[in-house]
């Protein structure tokens, strides 16, 4: 099988029939203007040894350069054999809180914005694995089953808001059970879950249940999304003004982010825990903890393997060059 990988630079040949042309007409133009100055046998003795085929000659030369490094450009390859390669990854599910708490604005300009920062973040880094995103608040969903659609993940991300889930809360235990209930009872390789939480008013038993998914082989990591002062919980916005949420005797709520929840799931899970205010070394140092996880065979996939032959085109255009370069003009 033959293909050009770079076809695109194949358009450049349309400059071949251009020059032509354009060499023709000053030809033609060059060729009246001597003979009006001079008769052909005073030319002869005025220029002796020139002749317009050595310049058509050296045009030719130069024309044959210029289409066979076109030709080098675009890259001419011949099929070989036919390969198969594996691929393998591990599985990763990010739950992000969507919680009313995470629209705090402790960590400007809140701390779900900060959240969705950090994800594009990790989505970024793990690719070549597949990845899956659950929300939750006060339920748990999953929006995007494992997948390689970075894209979908990414897309779903940026949309991610509290209004998507009525019933409020942070559904900790839930996230693990909806991410656990994904895999079959055949699929025994490791995997991991990161929770980006700020872990306020969470459900109970999230700690046993992070016991139970790493007892079926994922890892739970936490970020911790919040600072340790906190900020009041927004419920409700009037003339893009926050209304902050009170609790029944009539105080605002105040949120701070749970780090203490949140290094007891990671324990309890076998993972780590991060805060979100670790910046960029948060993603680095997490990824490299993932990169320990238990590959899986994820798909075969076969393609043909092509040989390349710019280089004859290529040696064949600087001969060309060269000759057109030292081809005289006249007789010598």
């Amino acid at each position: 099988m033959f293909r050009f990988e770079h076809p695109y630079y194949l358009y450049l040949l349309l400059l071949i029939p251009a020059m032509i042309i354009v060499f023709e007409v000053l030809h033609f133009y060059s060729k009246n203007i001597k003979n009006k100055l001079a008769e052909e046998s005073m030319l002869k003795r005025l220029m002796p040894g020139w002749t317009s085929s050595r310049k058509r000659s050296r045009f030719i030369l130069l024309t044959l350069s210029i289409a066979f490094l076109v030709l080098a450009l675009a890259n001419p390859q011949w099929s070989g054999k036919r390969e198969k390669t594996t691929i393998t990854s591990s599985d990763v599910f990010i739950a992000l809180d969507i919680s009313q708490s995470m629209m705090v604005e402790d960590l400007p300009p809140n701390r779900l914005e900060r959240a969705k920062k950090v994800t594009e973040s990790l989505v970024e880094a793990l690719k070549g694995n597949r990845i899956g995103l659950i929300l939750f608040a006060g339920d748990a969903f999953i929006q995007v089953p494992l997948t390689t659609d970075y894209a979908a993940v990414l897309l779903t991300l940026k949309s991610a808001h509290p209004d998507q889930i009525i019933h409020q809360g942070t559904a900790i235990k839930e996230s693990f059970e909806i991410a656990q209930k994904s895999f079959t009872e055949e699929e025994k390789h490791q995997r991991a879950i990161i929770l980006v939480t700020d872990g306020e008013d969470h459900d109970g038993d999230a700690i046993s249940r992070a016991k139970e998914v790493y007892a079926d082989g994922m890892l739970v990591f936490t970020i911790g999304v919040g600072s340790s002062e906190g900020g009041f919980v927004p419920e409700a916005y009037y003339a893009g003004s926050p209304i902050y949420k009170k609790d029944e005797e009539g105080k605002f709520v105040k949120s701070r982010v749970n780090e203490e929840l949140l290094r007891d799931l990671a324990v309890a899970g076998k993972g780590e825990y991060f805060s979100v205010l670790e910046g960029e070394s948060l993603v680095q140092k997490l990824t490299t903890q993932l990169e320990k996880l238990e590959k899986r065979e994820m798909e075969q996939r076969s393609f043909t393997a092509y040989e390349s032959y710019f280089g004859f085109f290529l040696i064949l255009a600087i001969m060309f060059l060269l000759a057109e370069f030292f081809w005289p003009e006249k007789k010598l």
